[in-house]
């Protein structure tokens, strides 16, 4: 009988530590590895004061896994950045400092309980090339998207109620998303033999007209890839929620030059440019397909290349912009006749440059034109010139822990963020303030 208990009790002291190990598996105390699905990743861009930038990747994990379950050291995250345009396409590799990770849905945004999704954010800054999303190709004088190889290293376990997922390697790229600069549509027209590409955004529809604001490119966006316009500087903020308030919506219109808009009948910068009628011919064209513009309130822009050719069509065609926005525009001043000074004046316009601007002087450009337009009885033109050209977040400092200073060329930077503002009839008013109340009526 006591040997019948004895093997009986056996039995069920096995069958008990049997049941009890599997239960502790499945519970994670000896987590066992959980199957997941094939993983992946995709990179998010946004367009900062110098330039697109990637800042954050969201990894499909493959699996559900409880928000708590990353940390900012959980993964590893190596990028390799090369550039198909050059003979040598190579540009840098390294690893990148994740400074922020999360569970997160497919679009990355923060979840409540459990996701299959983790975003990691990772640092960024003007200095820090690893995270730029665009690259300078001095062979042609124009930027253009990189491409951006990760690959992400889990370096801790992630625990969860099926098991234990680790060792991951996620090299799979499934795309990029390109904040901002994905709300604008890409086309291209021709007029005379001229093709010009654009990037355009439009408004909500609703039951009044809209405004146009167009806005000409700097010398380093050209080429036929009509995102770069509004991603190699910060030209895709006109479409913010924060500037397109000031309009009540509007549409806004980059059109890109294969070359450059200073390319003249004669030479470089001589103050004409092959391609100003193409460029009227397509404004036109994208005016009388959408028949919301308010044609009464059409508003030309432009930086250091693109303001010399602000300044060719408001001096051509004056009658039909409402204002214009001149930043470190490229056309000297003794290009332009004092006729044609008397001509410009009644258009509302806004000048703005850097004093250390070393590559279009404002001394040499902008400062002596805006003075023959005050002379000639210009009521409403205004100049902005700015000591310098810096980080004006708080974000990004030098060595000696004073603001990131840009180079001078760079004052679109002010423009781009709205931070042009002055006195005018007493009262302090930004530059956007100023073009939404312009009109030609």
């Amino acid at each position: 009988m006591f040997k019948r208990f004895k093997k009986t009790a056996k039995t069920t002291m096995l069958l008990t530590l049997a049941v009890s190990t599997t239960l502790a598996f499945s519970s994670g105390a000896w987590a066992k590895d959980a199957k997941i699905q094939p993983t992946s990743y995709r990179t998010v861009a946004e367009v900062k004061d110098w330039g697109a930038t990637i800042t954050k990747i969201i990894v499909n994990l493959g699996k559900p896994v409880p928000k708590e379950a990353v940390t900012k050291d959980t993964f590893k995250v190596h990028v390799e950045r090369s550039d198909s345009r050059l003979v040598n396409p190579f540009i840098e590799k390294g690893n990148r400092k994740v400074t922020k990770a999360y569970v997160s849905d497919k679009n990355g945004n923060p979840v409540k309980k459990t996701g299959s999704y983790v975003v990691l954010e990772m640092e960024i800054g003007p200095a820090i090339t690893l995270g730029s999303a665009i690259h300078y190709d001095a062979g042609s004088g124009f930027n253009g998207w990189n491409d951006n190889k990760y690959t992400i290293t889990q370096q801790k376990a992630i625990k969860t109620q099926s098991g234990t997922i680790s060792g991951l390697e996620i090299d799979n790229s499934t795309g990029e998303i390109r904040k901002l600069v994905d709300q604008f549509k890409t086309g291209k027209a021709s007029f005379d033999g001229v093709t010009l590409t654009y990037a355009d955004y439009a408004p909500a529809k609703d039951k009044v007209k809209n405004p146009l604001v167009i806005w000409l490119h700097g010398m380093g966006e050209g080429g036929t890839d009509p995102t770069i316009p509004i991603a190699g500087n910060k030209a895709a903020n006109f479409a913010s929620k924060e500037i397109q308030s000031y309009f009540g919506g509007a549409y806004v219109l980059a059109p890109q030059t294969p070359t450059y808009w200073m390319d003249g009948f004669t030479d470089f910068g001589d103050g004409t440019s092959k391609y100003e009628q193409a460029l009227m011919s397509l404004i036109k064209d994208y005016v009388a397909k959408n028949k919301d513009i308010d044609t009464d309130r059409i508003y030309i822009g432009g930086d250091s290349n693109g303001g010399y050719m602000t300044m060719l069509m408001i001096r051509d065609y004056k009658d039909y912009f409402a204002a214009a926005m001149v930043v470190c525009e490229a056309l000297k001043d003794s290009l332009i006749t004092d006729e044609q000074i008397n001509e410009m004046k009644n258009l509302p316009i806004w000048f703005v440059a850097a004093k250390t601007d070393t590559i279009v002087p404002p001394n040499d450009y902008m400062i002596p034109t805006y003075n023959r337009l005050v002379n000639a009885g210009a009521k409403d033109v205004h100049m902005s010139l700015f000591d310098n050209v810096v980080d004006t977040s708080g974000l990004y400092k030098k060595s000696d822990k004073t603001p990131y200073e840009y180079n001078g060329h760079w004052s679109w930077i002010y423009v781009y963020n709205n931070e042009v503002s002055k006195l005018i009839n007493g009262k302090k008013t930004t530059m956007m303030e100023w073009l939404a109340s312009k009109t030609l009526n």
